[in-house]
């Protein structure tokens, strides 16, 4: 509740600088064309992954990997670590954090291990194996707007060799930190019965279909969406009492919608030239690494989102000669053409 508190107090100081002209209708405009998509679709991935969860899924593929692992833990935690992986990447990172976490926690017990190894192998996953395609992360797709509509091919191939850093460095630490742990055998419990067979096989289904069609070029929202009325419906047959009002992020859409729409007025009264006075310029190796510590700093100050939104405009990849020609496409605002141009590597945080 108190997410979307706050998004309804962004909203009214976003009213407030419709009103009052420092944020011109123009730009509002433009701003929807670009932010309804993603919004769109962070509601109906989320609609998925939760009524996926509730089917049993993660559970039934967490189980699988416990089988799998034969009673060595360091086989157990390479699974997960595997799923995380592919969770956050295709799935959100959100699903990472909310859905599997507890699950493999669960798992973790059920097999007599310390939890602790497994559950930050999740968490720290979420985080740092989002940056691969635009649909592991919000600001990624985001950036991805902002870079020209590059596809899920074109985004991941800027990002696949940070993207392998981030995923190793994390693994790294707790495979040092925890191979005590790790190193040991566990007892392979009795599998949990599917409450409902059909509806896991049917959740099944509709995710392996999805997970393809995020990466195929087409804009992610409406395989995403798909897939969340076929499982809406197929959950309504099987299991109504599963279909509820909280399966829909509507704290997370007031509290994001808010943030975009103030963030566009600071832009429009300044914001934009006191980022890049604070960011530098330049493209050499010591003015990125500037933007990144400033990146760094502001996200966990405050949150990813705003500080993404606050230094996208001096670090936006553009060219003068390709911004000119962003600031003239029609329904453009002519704002918009004078960013700071940056290297392409920088805008997917």
């Amino acid at each position: 509740m108190r997410t979307a508190l706050i998004g309804v107090v962004l909203l009214v100081v976003g009213a407030v600088a419709v009103a009052t002209g420092a944020l011109p209708l123009d730009d509002l405009g433009v701003l929807y064309e670009r932010v309804w998509p993603i919004l769109l679709f962070v509601v109906a991935i989320t609609v998925v992954t939760e009524l996926a969860s509730e089917a049993g899924l993660f559970t039934w593929i967490a189980e699988r990997a416990a089988g799998l692992g034969r009673g060595r833990t360091w086989a157990l935690w390479l699974a997960t670590v595997l799923l995380a992986c592919l969770c956050t990447i295709f799935l959100s990172l959100d699903t990472t954090a909310v859905l599997l976490t507890p699950v493999v926690v669960v798992l973790a017990r059920h097999c007599g291990l310390p939890p602790l190894p497994f559950a930050l192998t999740t968490v720290w996953l979420a985080n740092t194996a989002s940056l691969l395609l635009p649909v592991s992360n919000l600001t990624n797709l985001l950036a991805e707007h902002e870079l020209g509509g590059l596809g899920p091919a074109g985004f991941a191939a800027l990002t696949v060799a940070p993207a392998l850093v981030a995923i190793a460095v994390p693994v790294l630490a707790i495979l040092v930190l925890h191979r005590k742990d790790l190193f040991t055998r566990y007892e392979v419990g009795a599998r949990s019965a599917p409450t409902d067979p059909v509806l896991l096989v049917g959740s099944a289904v509709v995710v392996g279909l999805l997970v393809p069609a995020l990466v195929s070029g087409v804009e992610v929202w409406i395989p995403a969406l798909a897939a969340a009325v076929v499982l809406a419906v197929l959950t309504a047959v099987r299991r109504p009492s599963a279909l509820r009002p909280g399966l829909l992020p509507w704290q997370l859409v007031v509290f994001a919608s808010g943030l975009f729409v103030v963030m566009e007025a600071a832009q429009s009264l300044g914001l934009t030239a006191v980022m890049a006075a604070v960011s530098g310029e330049g493209q050499d190796a010591a003015a990125l690494f500037r933007l990144a510590g400033v990146a760094t700093l502001s996200a966990n100050a405050v949150d990813n989102l705003p500080a993404y939104l606050a230094l996208e405009p001096v670090a936006g990849p553009r060219s003068a000669s390709s911004r000119s020609s962003w600031a003239s496409t029609p329904g453009r605002s002519s704002r918009r053409g004078r960013r700071s141009p940056r290297s392409s590597g920088t805008s997917g945080w």
